[in-house]
């Protein structure tokens, strides 16, 4: 079985370590665990990697956050991956740094990138792994903080946490995403 397992972020070094480059993080910190190696690709930076009888394909488009669709419908289109074996990791301000859930579907809530993905596939039912990054910015001021680094002692928690994501993506490949909800959710 394919999947194919989606960072979402913006390329280019005035975005790194950002807020809203945690998808990035997070499929980094997998392709690291793996020894994968990222290629630039069509679309986006791709690695490849196995967890037992799973290959995952690693995307990190390089569309930007806000066409992040055609990435995804290019890669699940060129390796033939079901909407079922699609999950996307992305930042959440809704909830709490490090927080992790899982869902089958959803609506974007604001997230510009799930609003791209939603529109190009046709659908939000589609797997994904919200990444919560906090919310603690002043009225006006959400978008400096999304594009913001995180702070020193939230960064130690998005490392820690980024950890367990990594084992939730994989109890994803391995056992669906029934059961990585029901032992990944909120820790």
């Amino acid at each position: 079985m394919k999947y194919l397992i989606v960072g979402l972020g913006n390329i280019g070094d005035e975005y790194a370590g950002t807020r809203h480059n945690t998808g990035f993080l997070i499929v980094d910190t997998l392709a690291k665990q793996c020894n994968a190696i990222f290629q630039d690709k069509r679309y986006g930076f791709v690695a490849r990697t196995r967890v037992k009888n799973a290959e995952l394909i690693l995307l990190k488009p390089s569309t930007f956050m806000n066409l992040s669709g055609n990435a995804v419908r290019y890669w699940m289109q060129k390796e033939k991956i079901t909407l079922e074996n699609l999950l996307v990791v992305v930042d959440d301000l809704s909830l709490p740094v490090g927080t992790i859930r899982l869902k089958q579907n959803g609506s974007a809530g604001g997230h510009n990138g799930l609003k791209h993905i939603a529109q190009i596939l046709g659908t939000e039912k589609y797997n994904r792994l919200k990444f919560g990054i906090g919310n603690e910015f002043s009225h006006g001021a959400q978008i400096n903080f999304v594009l913001g680094k995180f702070s020193t002692e939230d960064a130690k928690v998005v490392e820690e946490k980024a950890l367990v994501a990594c084992d939730a993506i994989k109890a994803f490949a391995m056992s669906g995403i029934q059961f990585a909800m029901n032992n990944y959710n909120g820790k």
